[in-house]
């Protein structure tokens, strides 16, 4: 048994069946590996579109998502999904090629400090030297990335450990280490006696994470439960006036949600100024920063598992607070009409012409409404804000409080993996499209169906906005982009492909590209409208 066998038997013994990677010479051994122990490798064509599926796959699947790459580059070229994992709270697993132990400082091929690239990304990040360590570090790994706050976690693997002599006894177990609850009684008294109280929930715990979770909550202590999981914060228009719920609370509970500048930093202008806050958070730094931005604000703060704090506040063993409480019904209702209010109508089907940004959602939806079991993922700026506010399906995934685009086409082979029977629906711009067009191909390879429509504006729509916005008509630079044909280049690397400029196409062609049964590219031209904002009363 080799180093990598080593690896590879840990990991499915955790119950990992696929990973994501792209090929290089370092880690040839665990591509080896991976047969033996029937792991499926899903090739991509970039690594950090195979980061980008292990995030989704993590968060549809509900376990572990497992990206490989290689050293140099390879390792570079995935820092920036990295991050977005770290931000959307996912558990990915990135091992990643290195150059040999035993060549360390004599300059070898690709030669560098991984752990100090991936270190402030991740929540651990670790090279081991030898198999021991190599066994030892990987269940530290999964264990972490799993744990507490979900997360990314990384793992340098130098080509002379993967290839050395291993012992199956080396696999050390991989504990569970759950600390007793902390005393809750001091939430649940806040709870009891506020009159107007919201629960704020982090990504991870939003409602195809930990489905249930929210509703749980809201029946036992009336109060409404909202998940935040765009860089858009108070502002986000899928969550309609949520100022204004802000504004009038009296306490704020925050469950794994960072108190930063998605929530106005807690600032007195965002929200009221005589709202109490507490937050449950099980880093260290998340705790410091809510009490730097709250000061005297913050009536308590509880350093735990956030998920474990929330499953036990919302446990069936706990009685219904207040249930009969009328004012906390009221205030339950007009919550609910403030996250429902709108920017903007929603039109209804039919008719011919151009189509803009939110007839396209509105159709896109229809496509959904019509299915069962549906996934729906938003990715780019303005475009990805039109179909974050518009679409709703069964489960959804965004492109995250990190503001990064560009991972859509990884997010829905991903999903399709971790959720196989549901049908993936991915809305992008054009500009988000080009990140990882060539994953078309890795999709159409492994006969992995979903529908990607791009909204096509033929323009960066959200920078063209912003310069029309600031500097006027007459200084917009460098936003244009081209009437591209994406469909017929989709149809070229394997996929089906539809394109549509006149709105009484635009059903037919949804529909066929649903039933396709391919990775299909709806490549749909579009008046690019500005993103729509937060409504208002």
């Amino acid at each position: 048994m080799r180093g990598a066998d080593l690896l590879v038997q840990i990991l499915a013994d955790e119950g990992v069946t696929r990973i994501f990677a792209l090929s290089g010479n370092q880690i040839m051994p665990v591509f080896d590996a991976c047969i033996d122990a029937d792991i499926e490798i899903i090739h991509t064509r970039h690594e950090a579109a195979a980061v980008y599926m292990a995030e989704a796959y993590a968060q549809f699947s509900g376990g572990l998502g497992v990206a490989l790459v290689t050293a140099g580059a390879g390792i570079a070229n995935s820092l920036g999904p990295v991050f977005t994992s770290n931000q959307s709270q996912t558990p990915v697993l990135l091992l990643s090629g290195d150059s040999p132990v035993s060549q360390d400082g004599h300059g070898a091929f690709q030669e560098m400090d991984q752990v100090a690239m991936t270190a402030s990304l991740t929540k651990y990040s670790a090279r081991p030297a030898n198999t021991a360590e190599l066994a030892a570090f990987t269940a530290d790994a999964v264990r972490l990335a799993k744990s507490g706050t979900p997360g990314p976690v990384h793992l340098a693997l130098p080509f002379d450990v993967l290839n050395d002599s291993a012992s199956e006894n080396e696999k050390p177990p991989i504990t569970d280490t759950r600390s007793a609850l902390p005393n809750l009684d001091e939430v649940e008294k806040q709870l009891q006696t506020a009159e107007k109280p919201v629960l704020v929930l982090g990504p991870s715990l939003n409602e195809t994470r930990a489905p249930g979770l929210a509703g749980k909550l809201r029946n036992r202590f009336s109060a409404p439960v909202i998940a935040m999981e765009s860089p858009r914060g108070l502002n986000d228009p899928a969550l309609g006036d949520l100022r204004q719920v802000f504004a009038r609370t009296d306490l704020v509970i925050v469950l794994g949600k960072a108190v930063d500048f998605t929530l106005g930093f807690g600032g007195q202008t965002s929200v009221n100024p005589e709202a109490k806050w507490i937050t449950v958070n099980d880093d260290g730094r998340e705790i410091a920063r809510a009490e730097k931005n709250l000061s005297m604000r913050l009536a308590t703060s509880i350093r735990f598992n956030a998920s474990e704090i929330a499953e036990a506040l919302a446990g069936p063993s706990n009685p219904p607070l207040d249930s009969d409480n009328t004012g906390r019904k009221e205030w339950c209702a007009l919550v609910d009409r403030l996250l429902s209010a709108r920017s903007y109508e929603m039109p209804d089907g039919g008719g011919t012409g151009p189509i803009d940004s939110l007839q396209l959602c509105a159709a896109i939806q229809r496509q959904i409404a019509s299915i069962s079991d549906s996934i729906a993922i938003s990715d780019g700026g303005e475009f990805g804000q039109w179909s974050q506010a518009v679409t709703a399906a069964g489960k959804r995934m965004i492109n995250g409080i990190s503001g990064a685009i560009g991972g859509g086409i990884g997010y829905a082979i991903g999903a399709k993996c971790g959720a196989p029977s549901s049908t993936v629906f991915l809305m992008m711009g054009d500009g988000t499209a080009g990140f990882h067009f060539a994953e078309f191909e890795t999709a159409a390879r492994y006969e992995i169906p979903f529908v990607a429509v791009i909204g096509n504006d033929l323009r960066w729509n959200a920078e063209h906005q912003i310069q029309l916005r600031d500097y006027g008509p007459n200084r917009l630079i460098g936003c244009e982009l081209s009437d591209a044909r994406y469909d017929l280049a989709a149809a070229a690397l394997g996929a089906h492909g539809e394109f549509v400029t006149d709105l009484g196409e635009l059903d037919a062609a949804l529909k066929r590209a649903v039933e396709s049964g391919k990775p299909a590219c709806v490549n749909v031209v579009i008046d690019g409208l500005t993103a729509p904002g937060p409504a208002s009363h």
